[in-house]
């Protein structure tokens, strides 16, 4: 297993990865960034895990206006099939680092091969946050970096609530109490609300960014001044 030092945890949010059709810009400059990271020690790891952004929004809205009872559970398997697609494309982009086929279930994988592990969705119940975050815990990274549309965590909806602050940090009790303990398939907040909970109880360190700045995610990778907001213990 690697050092927890050399592992680094991505969740790579599907609204990045597919706002609306594939961002292939912002998926070559990110591949980049990665390898670039990868080539400065050759024990440093990443674990990518991909969301499945438009293409599951538009399926799940589908199913739910067809299907004559939807339920959250069906809703959950579709989300997990685009999540599939997500990562089979991002295993592809580093597959001459990549020699594991992608991670449908985080708790199945015991050993690191390679640099590069791509993980998707695994069961209803939850979002990909909280496979990475088991991921996390198994290869004993302390940070988890979270790759999305937003810069930050503001203390309320900005698009509804003019008033809303942007945070540097927030303590996981604090940011549970802001989003609640349970999860809905779709639902947009920061981070799932089950990924919450149990990275609340192993103390793992979430840095929320925007996952399009890659000069920022520059900085996260080499621990320098970056632009985000910090989840971890009080």
């Amino acid at each position: 297993m690697a050092e927890s030092s050399d592992v680094k945890v991505i969740s790579l949010g599907g609204s990045i990865i597919v706002p609306d059709d594939v961002d292939v810009d912002f998926l070559r400059r990110f591949v980049e960034a990665v390898e670039n990271h990868l080539a400065q020690d050759e024990h440093r790891r990443i674990i990518l895990v991909c969301g499945g952004g438009a293409p599951a929004r538009r399926y799940q809205v589908a199913y739910s206006r067809i299907a004559p009872q939807p339920d959250d559970s069906a809703r959950d398997w579709i989300g997990i099939a685009a999540t599939k697609l997500n990562a089979e494309l991002i295993r592809q982009l580093f597959l001459s680092r990549c020699p594991l086929p992608v991670i449908t279930d985080p708790t199945s994988v015991t050993v690191f091969a390679g640099k590069v592990i791509v993980a998707s969705g695994w069961k209803p119940g939850f979002s990909t946050d909280y496979d990475a975050v088991l991921l996390a815990e198994k290869f004993s990274a302390d940070t988890l970096i979270n790759l999305s549309n937003i810069e930050k965590v503001y203390t309320d909806d900005p698009k509804t609530n003019p008033d809303a602050r942007p945070l540097d940090s927030i303590s996981w009790a604090d940011f549970r109490a802001m989003v609640g303990e349970e999860w809905t398939p779709g639902r947009n907040v920061p981070f799932d609300p089950v990924a919450a909970r149990h990275a609340s109880e192993v103390r793992l360190r979430v840095i929320v960014a925007s996952g399009r700045d890659i000069e920022n995610l520059n900085l996260i990778l080499e621990d320098g001044a970056f632009k985000g907001t910090v989840i971890g213990p009080a």
